[in-house]
C-alpha cells in the first residue's frame, strides 16, 4: 500500500472506529477538539521521533504544530520532511535541554508524543500533563519508582491522560492471541514467559567511522541510541526495558484491571558481552576496555500476580543472538509459544505433539488486523506503530483515556528499579507498589475485541 494511497484512505474515513476506544467505566465527555484536526507537538524527532513523523504526515486529521529536539541536524531533517509533504511549517524548539517547556506552553498544541532517551520520558510527561496536554510517551516511560509515581500523581491531579506508546501490544500475532484469550481457548491462564532479547551491541556501540556493526564508542563519541543508551549499561544492573516483552503479557492477563502484579524476584548474570565486543573491534588497546559494564548480561525476572500466575521476563541485549520477545502464553488447555511458531490445544492437537501457529492466528487474527492490516504496510515495525499512533490519536482527539494508560505506564516501567533493588540483595523478593490504589479491584478489564471498530 503506497503513503497516497494510506493517505486517501485515512483522509475518507479518519479511521474514526480503528482506535480501540476506552472501556464504558473510563470515557469522559467527547472533548472539542474531536470537531477540528488534533495539533501535534513533537518533543524528540530522532530516528523513533522520526519513524512517528513520517506515520504522521500521511494523515489528514492532525497538524503538526511544533517540534522539538537539541540535535539541529534532527531539526532539519524533520523540517524537510515536512516541507515536502506540504504541511505547514512547525514552530521549532531546541535551544536547550528545557526548551520544550516552551513548547508546551502553546495554545496551538493539544497533544504531544515524546520519543526522548529515557532519562527524559517521566520529567517531560509530567511537565505535558501539568500543561493540559493529551500525552504520549515512548518507551520505557519511567526509570525510577518515584517518577512512576510522578506520572501517575500528575494524571490524577491534572485529570490529563498519558498512554505509553507501547506498539508490541498491536503487532499482530500478539493481538490474535489475546483475542484466543478472550475467548478461553488456552483455559484459565497460569503461566507466562517474554523479554526483550536482541543482540543491540552494534547499536550500543557505534562510532559512526567504522563499518554498521562494528563501531566501539559510546557516549559523546557515539550516534543515535549509542550517545545515552550504553551508559545504562555501565550504571545499571537492571531489566532496562521490560515493556516491549511485559506490555503485552499484561493485556492478557488484565493487569489494573482486575489483577496486578505483586511481587518480583530477579537476578543478573555476569557481565562479559559488551567487553568482548570492544576488544574484537577495538583491540585489547582501545581506552573502553578500561570501562567496566554493571549490567548482567542476561537478567532473568519472575513476576507473581494477584490472581496466581507467574510471568518470566528475560532481558539479553549484550551478548550474540538472534531477535526474539520469548512469548509463551500458558493455560489450562493448553499454550502457545512464539518461538518455534508453535501451539498446543488439548483435545484440538494432535496429543502431545505441537501446531504450526499459522493457522491458529489466521483462525483468530484481531478484527483490527483483518479490517485495516493492508494500510498499516510501511507504517514501521511490521504495521504496528500505524495502530499504536492511530489509538493515540483518535483517543486524543475525544480526550478519552487510552487503552495503555498512566497505570500501565507506571506498573510496567516499574520493573526496572524492582528488578535492579532485587539483584542488590542477592534475589530478594520486592513487592510492587499498587499505582492504582485500590481500584484494580473494580476496574473493568479492557475489551479489546467488542471495543475495536
Amino acid at each position: 500500500m503506497t503513503k497516497d494511497n494510506r493517505r486517501n484512505f485515512i483522509k475518507k474515513s479518519t479511521l474514526a472506529g480503528i482506535a480501540v476506544a476506552a472501556s464504558p467505566t473510563l470515557v469522559v465527555p467527547r472533548d472539542t477538539r474531536a470537531k477540528q484536526k488534533l495539533q501535534i507537538g513533537l518533543i524528540g524527532i530522532g530516528l523513533r521521533g522520526t519513524n512517528h513523523l513520517d506515520n504522521l504526515l500521511n494523515r489528514d486529521d492532525i497538524l503538526i504544530t511544533a517540534i522539538c529536539d537539541i540535535d539541529a541536524s534532527r531539526i532539519d531533517i524533520a523540517q524537510n520532511k515536512i516541507q515536502k509533504s506540504k504541511h505547514p511549517k512547525p514552530v521549532v524548539f531546541g535551544k536547550n535541554d528545557l526548551d520544550y517547556r516552551n513548547l508546551l506552553e502553546l495554545e496551538n498544541v493539544d497533544a504531544v508524543i515524546i520519543s526522548t532517551p529515557w532519562l527524559w520520558h517521566a520529567r517531560m510527561a509530567k511537565d505535558a500533563m501539568k500543561a493540559g496536554k493529551y500525552t504520549g510517551v515512548e518507551v520505557s516511560a519511567a526509570n525510577t519508582m518515584e517518577e512512576c509515581w510522578d506520572l501517575v500523581n500528575m494524571h490524577e491531579e491534572t485529570d490529563t491522560h498519558l498512554m505509553i506508546l507501547e506498539n508490541v501490544n498491536y503487532r499482530r500475532d500478539v493481538l490474535a492471541i489475546l483475542n484466543m484469550v478472550r475467548q478461553d481457548v488456552f483455559g484459565e491462564l497460569v503461566h507466562f514467559r517474554c523479554g526483550y532479547q536482541h543482540d543491540l551491541r552494534f547499536v550500543k556501540l557505534n562510532d559512526g567511522k567504522t563499518a554498521y556493526g562494528k563501531g566501539v564508542e559510546f557516549g559523546e563519541k557515539g550516534i543515535s541510541e549509542s550517545k545515552w543508551r550504553t551508559q545504562h549499561s555501565v550504571s545499571r544492573n537492571a531489566d532496562v526495558y521490560p515493556t516491549h516483552g511485559v506490555g503485552p503479557i499484561a493485556a492478557m492477563c488484565n493487569v489494573n484491571r482486575g489483577n496486578r502484579f505483586s511481587s518480583i524476584t530477579s537476578n543478573a548474570t555476569k557481565s562479559i558481552g559488551l567487553h568482548n565486543y570492544i576488544v574484537k573491534h577495538g583491540g585489547d588497546n582501545h581506552p573502553n576496555t578500561k570501562v567496566k559494564f554493571k549490567q548482567g548480561d542476561v537478567i532473568t525476572s519472575t513476576i507473581e500476580t494477584t490472581n496466581g500466575e507467574t510471568i518470566i521476563v528475560t532481558h539479553d541485549c549484550n551478548l550474540p543472538r538472534p531477535y526474539s520477545l520469548g512469548f509463551r502464553v500458558q493455560g489450562s488447555n493448553g499454550l502457545w509459544e512464539v518461538d518455534g511458531n508453535r501451539i498446543y490445544i488439548e483435545g484440538k492437537s494432535e496429543s502431545h505433539k505441537w501446531d504450526k501457529a499459522d493457522s491458529w492466528l489466521q483462525q483468530y487474527d484481531h478484527p483490527l488486523w483483518k479490517k485495516y492490516g493492508e494500510y498499516a504496510e510501511g507504517s514501521g515495525h511490521g504495521g504496528m506503530d500505524f495502530f499504536v499512533l492511530n489509538a493515540f490519536i483518535e483517543c486524543a482527539k475525544q480526550n478519552v483515556a487510552p487503552p495503555l494508560d498512566v497505570y500501565d505506564a507506571a506498573a510496567w516501567s516499574a520493573i526496572t528499579p524492582l528488578s535492579e533493588l532485587s539483584i542488590e540483595n542477592n534475589g530478594q523478593p520486592q513487592n510492587f507498589p499498587d499505582f492504582t490504589r485500590g481500584m484494580w479491584i473494580k476496574r473493568e478489564p479492557y475489551n479489546w475485541i467488542k471495543n475495536t471498530y
